[in-house]
């Protein structure tokens, strides 16, 4: 019966599929951000920039995040979820075939405005989608069932470099992928335009409670508690320290293993991303025996440790380490996510748009990231951001065992 609490409500209420669609929209933009780490080594050879100037390729799309996440907010409080997928689904569309024009202009910037208006779009997405799968079932199984859907979202990541490496470092053309993913993502908003999804207000799923974490917690009006705000801080850091790991992998693995790019794209691929994968697969399973937050912080001291590996190690071993960190990366944003939504008191839709708007740590990152790496002349000293972010995620997580205790 547990297993069935993950998608039906206690009144019977059967969410399967809204949730098989909603969660197709993970691959979506998991394919688009994992393109970038593949576009940013890419921009460095074809415009002969620094890697601290490159890094405005995530720097864009995560900025989008930061711009537009409140607007989003409220597409979905004011016209609900579908209207907010419909809206990312357009932004995204249009963003990618500008790279169309944009191969014939050859303009780095025209490049960077593209990827803006994708974050633009991807940040509708995020909006909708996240919170979106949290409510559809028993609210005790939040936090599996979104590790469920994101695992859509780690095949996404292995085919953006994967597709990305072979087409860019074999001499393709940069719009190619674009092209086809924005005319893939117009089709796709058409289908949903035509489906009718469940709307659900915030506050529960049919007037069930959600575990409490605290009464403490509880009492403190709207969303000014310290879990939901450490929560926004968490998430911040996790997505800074992910999209750092993502964005300096082929420059790791070229400049420290004397490997090619298009070499590093595959291991980063089916590697890295295929591990990623199989932790949120594993991930959902497990948070069925394991509570969210107690794996969150085992996973998090995980990351740290290989992570401070990186810092001090380089050679073909490095790639191990890699890997250890992809896999614990797997279930930290959704997780985190989940747990801070517990603390949403009700504000289901405000608290989503607030929680996607520390996605904006991603742009913050590869810059700090790129400085050290061009200031120093070592790639492996500017992993000690990322290591800094895990370690803090690791105490947000002991945090959450006391406060849900």
């Amino acid at each position: 019966m547990s297993n069935l609490k993950l998608l039906f409500t206690y009144q019977g209420r059967n969410y399967l599929l809204p949730f098989l669609l909603i969660s197709t929209l993970f691959f979506l933009w998991g394919f688009a951000h994992s393109i970038l780490e593949v576009l940013n080594p890419h921009f460095q050879e074809s415009f002969q920039i620094s890697k601290t100037m490159a890094s405005l390729v995530q720097a864009a799309v995560y900025g989008g995040y930061f711009l537009m996440a409140l607007p989003a907010g409220y597409i979905i409080s004011r016209w609900g979820y579908k209207a907010g997928v419909l809206t990312g689904l357009l932004l995204y569309g249009i963003g990618a075939l500008l790279f169309i024009p944009g191969a014939r202009i050859n303009s780095f910037y025209f490049f960077v405005f593209s990827l803006f208006v994708i974050g633009c779009g991807l940040t509708c997405l995020e909006t909708s989608a996240n919170p979106y799968t949290t409510v559809l079932g028993d609210p005790s199984k939040a936090e599996s069932r979104i590790n469920f859907s994101q695992c859509l979202n780690g095949l996404g990541w292995i085919m953006g470099p994967f597709v990305g490496g072979a087409l860019l470092f074999s001499g393709g053309s940069i719009a190619t992928p674009y092209a086809v993913v924005g005319i893939a993502v117009l089709m796709v908003a058409v289908v949903f335009s035509r489906v009718r999804l469940p709307e659900i207000k915030d506050g529960g799923n049919d007037g069930e409670e959600a575990r409490q974490p605290s009464a403490d917690a509880a009492a403190k009006p709207s969303l000014c508690n310290v879990p939901f705000i450490f929560g926004l801080v968490a998430l911040f850091l996790y997505v800074a320290a992910q999209t750092g790991v993502n964005s300096f992998f082929i420059n790791y693995m070229t400049e420290s293993a004397s490997i090619d790019s298009k070499t590093a794209s595959q291991w980063l691929a089916f590697g890295g991303m295929g591990l990623f994968v199989v932790g949120r697969l594993t991930g959902g399973i497990v948070m069925n025996y394991i509570r969210g937050e107690v794996l969150l912080g085992i996973y998090a001291v995980a990351a740290s440790a290989a992570t401070l590996f990186l810092v001090n190690s380089t050679g073909m071993r490095t790639l191990a380490a890699f890997f250890i960190v992809y896999l614990c990366e797997s279930i930290m944003f959704p997780t985190i996510f989940a747990l801070s939504l517990r603390f949403a008191q009700g504000n289901t839709k405000r608290a989503s748009s607030l929680l996607i708007m520390t996605i904006v740590g991603g742009a913050v990152a590869p810059p700090i990231m790129g400085y050290i790496a061009d200031t120093t002349h070592s790639m492996g000293l500017a992993f000690i951001v990322p290591l800094l972010c895990y370690i803090a995620i690791a105490v947000y997580s002991v945090f959450l065992r006391k406060v849900m205790a």
